[in-house]
């Protein structure tokens, strides 16, 4: 093939669908597909592959609808200096419908990904199956699902949802390891308001149904939200940063100077009285490396905060009871989002950092009917499993199993501090007092003084940490100012930690 006729081939192929569906999008506030691979990865670094493939399909006209690269972009490039495969949906090409050839395309990124180790993102923008394929395009979703599954835990997975993802399409980003949204301009769902609407009479919107606002908020399946599509390519680069290239790498660190890493300002954050409520997130922020909290699923499960951070440069993973947000209890969500996210940095060898202040579980109808056994459990589980390094700071209530639950020392946590605000039992000393000395209460001439002054024998007691302490259950009291350099040097202790799970093919966890 002469040089001239390769050149159109190629500018063709740039073109997707014809400049004026381009313009179309961009009229809709959306990216075209390669302008998002530029804006997320290192500029100059993209390498396309298969940008002349085209479908094979005669079916229904479709030999007179033949786009160059087949309605995707794919191919490999770098995002600060790693190497990382792409592929990006282009909707202005026959809808971004997945068939036969696209499928093959996006395939093909993924077997090369899982071959030399390195991240895979997903940037889908696709109206579904291409009908006129018929089976062609479901062998083809499902090619692709069962890449994501061979790939989780071994590569990073990423799925940023640019514009539409519909029925079979959703499974793809929930077999990945983060789904990212944009607002107002991508939603995902298993079946369409039409459909909603004939068999449950419910009026929903798109927006309303699957949108960025509503899966972040409400169902949990996305983990970031962004405004534009510029800033969802900003974050997912921020949360490549912290991340391993493969589960055989080492999590990522930067250079580090060492100072005076006393943090006086964390000795005021606790109040005195256990039941006024405080901010995690500013005892977070006061341990680690300033400005490298990334939180995960912001919105959603409140009263638990995980996310990626850095302590000494070094890249951790935090979980967190939330006392600001329903006193920090654990319920079904929280068990859920923390679990999940506990055993994605296992996968990945990264360090994971717990601050605990959890009164128990949530109680109520709702949560036993809806299986807050199971789930809570799952987070037990993933902790149990987890085999990186582990460590706990308890700041304040540690009360009954979700102390137990929160890696403790006996579930396997490799150092456990306190502060001495932590109060480590079976449950609050109010509650306990009523239950042990329930005869010397009700027969005392002044039974609310009585309960006051059982109270405060059984806070004596047990409402400190000392007791667990004395039983090597926490391995040190410290004072809240002296956190950072304790997991400073207790992570890099640890940095070389080696364990051996019983042989078996895989675990059970309680799904």
């Amino acid at each position: 093939m002469k040089f001239e006729q390769l050149d159109q081939k190629l500018a063709e192929a740039k073109l997707g669908g014809g400049e004026k569906r381009i313009e179309a999008q961009h009229s809709k506030g959306k990216l075209t597909a390669r302008e998002r691979i530029e804006y997320l990865l290192d500029e100059g670094s993209f390498e396309e592959m298969g940008a002349l493939v085209t479908h094979r399909s005669n079916n229904f006209g479709l030999d007179k609808q033949k786009f160059l690269g087949d309605g995707v972009v794919t191919g490999y490039g770098k995002i600060n200096r790693r190497l990382v495969y792409v592929f990006s949906q282009d909707f202005t090409v026959l809808g971004g419908s997945l068939a036969e050839a696209h499928a093959e395309k996006i395939c093909k990124i993924m077997d090369l990904a899982m071959e030399n180790g390195a991240p895979v993102i997903g940037l889908n923008d696709s109206g579904g199956a291409r009908i006129q394929e018929g089976v062609v395009s479901l062998g083809g979703y499902a090619d692709i699902f069962y890449r994501n599954v061979q790939a989780s835990g071994v590569i990073p997975q990423l799925s940023a949802i640019m514009g539409p993802c519909a029925g079979g399409a959703v499974y793809s980003p929930a077999l990945t390891d983060f789904i990212f949204m944009v607002e107002g301009s991508s939603y995902m769902f298993v079946t369409g308001p039409n459909v909603v609407k004939t068999v449950t009479h419910e009026e929903v919107t798109a927006e309303e149904l699957g949108g960025a606002s509503t899966h972040s908020t409400k169902s949990g399946v996305t983990h970031f939200s962004s405004d534009n599509e510029v800033a969802c390519m900003r974050k997912l680069r921020e949360v490549l940063s912290y991340v391993p290239q493969n589960c055989e790498e080492p999590a990522p660190s930067l250079d580090y100077t060492p100072g005076d890493e006393t943090r006086m300002h964390l000795d005021e954050i606790v109040p005195e009285s256990a039941n006024q409520p405080y901010d995690i997130k500013d005892v977070i922020n006061g341990v680690i490396d300033e400005d490298s909290f990334c939180e995960v699923h912001e919105s959603y499960g409140e009263n638990i905060v995980v996310g990626f951070a850095r302590l000494a440069g070094k890249s951790i993973g935090v979980v967190a009871n939330q006392p600001a947000y329903l006193a920090g209890v654990l319920d079904i969500t929280a068990s859920n989002k923390a679990a999940r996210f506990v055993r994605f940095c296992d996968a990945f060898n990264i360090p994971l950092l717990v601050f605990e202040d959890v009164p128990g579980f949530l109680p109520g109808t709702d949560q036993e009917w809806n299986g807050i056994i199971s789930n809570g459990a799952k987070l037990l589980y993933a902790f149990s499993e987890a085999t990186v390094p582990r460590i706990t700071v308890i700041t304040r209530k540690a009360y009954g199993g979700a102390y137990d639950v929160m890696n403790s020392k006996h579930i396997g946590a490799d150092m456990n501090y306190a502060w001495p605000s932590a109060e480590i039992a079976v449950m609050g000393s109010k509650g306990a007092a009523e239950i042990i000395f329930r005869k010397e209460i009700a027969s005392a001439e002044d039974p609310t003084a009585k309960l006051a002054e059982k109270d405060a024998e059984y806070a004596e007691m047990f409402a400190h940490p000392y007791r667990a302490a004395e039983r090597g259950y926490v391995d040190e009291v410290i004072k809240p100012h002296d956190t950072r350099r304790k997991l400073i040097r207790a992570f890099d202790m640890l940095q070389n930690k080696v364990k051996h799970l019983p042989k078996k093919k895989h675990g059970n966890i309680p799904l």
